[in-house]
């Protein structure tokens, strides 16, 4: 159940359309009609998603599933199911899948550690530091 009232408007419909012209589709997902409560915020982050999630020097497929580890991380039920789907619609199989679950988790436990242990950042690996290994 959704915390917010969405909008119909002229700007928010304008935006909805370009929502599905972009995607080439007619369906509009639950987080956009839900985002249209605040038409600034819909307006900036649709915005930024054309931008951001278009193909770039980084391919699409990858930019969905670093939005899946993300989303993972973040324990965010809905991202990690739009952008699962996402990255299957774009190419990514059972098995691209599995092993993307596995370098989350991973990360997840290396991350933990390097944390409680509080790990100082190796000289070699800090840009900031002038001197380097």
């Amino acid at each position: 159940m959704t915390t917010v009232e969405n909008n119909k408007n002229e700007k928010v419909e304008i935006i909805l359309n370009d929502i599905k012209k972009t995607r080439k589709s007619d369906y509009i997902n639950n987080f956009w009609m839900n985002l249209s409560h605040n038409e600034k915020q819909l307006e900036q982050t649709w915005s930024q998603v054309k931008e951001v999630m278009s193909e770039g020097k980084i391919p699409y497929l990858y930019k969905e599933m670093i939005y899946v580890a993300v989303s993972i991380m973040n324990n965010c039920n809905y991202c990690i199911h739009t952008h699962t789907f996402a990255a299957r619609k774009a190419g990514m199989t059972d098995e691209v899948y599995a092993e993307l679950m596995e370098v989350i988790l991973l990360a997840n436990k290396t991350n933990a550690l390097a944390t409680a242990m509080g790990c100082e950042v190796d000289k070699k690996f800090d840009i900031s530091s002038k001197e380097k290994n």
